[in-house]
């Protein structure tokens, strides 16, 4: 189906300068919470490692979140992932984080503040010219109130991209807890504190990273209408620097 310009998802001027300065290095995204003399800068952007998306459908989404493990552990059916309404043609694609610092001192004790800005799926190295909010299937455009930002939830913390096809072996390690607490998961730990797991009979994989209570899946659109990238973003600063 062609792609068609909604504005009704369209990213404003805020957000669309934050998701292109967030992969700038050296740009400021902020100052540090109370005091507006130290800005928070881009220090680079880190390729984490590569994921396999053989269906080439997109799960954005918490591997796991407090009831969806409860029903899991009771053999209860659990809620669907959040997968995007957008499909993305089968492939290999870089996962990267967009790195920031803003220095702080608290209680006497420095702190370098360094922090995740945003996460990226690459899709292709094509210009963006448009970016809109990625929707999962079941969201309904005609019910969002104006400046309202759908998102994903995320109980500790935590986000991933995953093949929506390979999706129920993919999260399961995430969702194996024993007397409350998690037991621990056979995965390839990457950088950024992320985490890979693989199917290997379907050649699909899951890629965690720091998403704080959840985040906003943003569409990067090039100028035909195809996705070059997936960004998801946490929260956006109150102020430019």
């Amino acid at each position: 189906m062609k792609w068609v310009k909604d504005t009704r998802v369209a990213a404003g001027p805020e957000a669309t300068w934050y998701l292109e300065a967030a992969f700038t290095p050296g740009a400021h995204l902020g100052t540090v919470h109370n005091d507006p003399t130290t800005p928070i800068v881009v220090t680079g952007i880190e390729e984490v490692t590569t994921m396999r998306i053989p269906s080439g459908r997109l799960v954005v989404d918490a591997p796991f979140d407090d009831d969806d493990v409860s029903s899991y552990e009771a053999g209860l059916p659990t809620r669907p992932p959040r997968e995007l309404a957008v499909s993305i043609p089968p492939g290999v694609y870089r996962v990267e984080i967009a790195w920031t610092a803003g220095p702080y001192e608290f209680l006497d004790e420095y702190f370098d503040g360094v922090e995740c800005a945003a996460t990226r799926l690459c899709i292709s190295d094509d210009p963006v010219i448009l970016w809109e909010m990625g929707l999962a299937i079941g969201d309904d455009v005609d019910r969002l109130q104006p400046g309202e930002q759908p998102r994903f939830h995320a109980d500790a913390n935590i986000g991933c991209f995953a093949d929506a096809g390979a999706w129920t072996t993919l999260s399961a390690p995430f969702r194996a807890f024993k007397n409350g607490s998690p037991v621990p998961r056979e995965s390839e730990q990457l950088p950024g504190w992320c985490e890979r797991v693989r199917d290997e009979s379907q050649q699909a994989d899951l890629v965690t990273f720091t998403a704080e209570s959840g985040g906003v899946v943003w569409l990067g659109r090039t100028k035909t209408g195809d996705v070059a990238t997936i960004i998801v973003t946490s929260g956006m600063p109150g102020s430019k620097a």
